[in-house]
């Protein structure tokens, strides 16, 4: 065997056990939880393990489902003085069950870190990862980018998703309930719907609002200095 053969062959090799190539479902840990949040929670136990208040809650849409966030940031919490690599992590609920997880790594604590560290870091808790199909690698972002999928963990119930933003560059982990995901992303789709055809009567009924109450406003500074008017 030649140099070249040896290099290319340990090539291939490290490839294969960073990313699991082999097709179908990989063999993963327990890809329910994320530390210890589990999937498929509900809205209570995620507030009272993040320590978040009820004001923090955002809804979402209420109809046809109802959909919530909560945004936690890890360094929040507790007094040690070790860097978290998390900025952000955001749960989201549908109808109450804890659906979504995402992870947003803090660019400047993951700096210089190849896909395969990230990847590596990751399988060491969720088992051997594989890399998704090329149809798959760019799905479009919450914001209108592009984001790639660089490695997946699976199982018949959940999913970890690594994604890299083309805008902004920085790694995501996102984890999903398979039952849950379908739901949720229709029902969000059309309580979009539901809010663009009822756009013009609450523009109108904003408009109207607002005019009469400076329509009150206007007669209550008229009561005022009507009786002190002098010409």
């Amino acid at each position: 065997m030649t140099k070249f053969t040896g290099t290319a062959s340990r090539s291939v090799l490290t490839s294969f056990l960073v990313f699991g190539m082999a097709s179908g479902v990989v063999l993963a840990e327990d890809l329910s939880k994320y530390r210890d949040f589990q999937l498929g929670t509900d809205l209570a136990t995620i507030t009272k393990q993040t320590g978040a208040s009820p004001s923090q809650i955002k809804v979402v849409d209420r109809r046809p489902a109802f959909i919530q966030e909560l945004a936690w940031r890890p360094q929040s919490l507790g007094s040690s003085s070790k860097p978290d690599s998390v900025q952000e992590v955001i749960f989201t609920f549908y109808n109450g069950e804890l659906f979504r997880i995402v992870v947003n790594y803090d660019r400047y604590e993951t700096e210089g870190l190849t896909t395969g560290d990230i990847v590596g870091a990751i399988s060491a808790t969720y088992g051997m990862a594989a890399k998704p199909p090329a149809l798959e690698n760019t799905p479009l972002g919450p914001y209108g980018d592009l984001e790639e999928v660089l490695a997946r963990w699976q199982d018949s119930q959940f999913r970890l998703d690594l994604v890299r933003s083309s805008s902004r560059g920085s790694f995501t982990l996102i984890g999903v309930v398979k039952r849950l995901e379908g739901p949720a992303q229709a029902a969000i789709l059309e309580a979009q719907r539901l809010d663009d055809q009822e756009a013009p009567q609450r523009d109108a009924a904003r408009i109207a609002s607002e005019e009469e109450a400076a329509k009150v406003k206007l007669e209550k500074a008229r009561l005022v200095n009507k009786p002190k008017f002098q010409p």
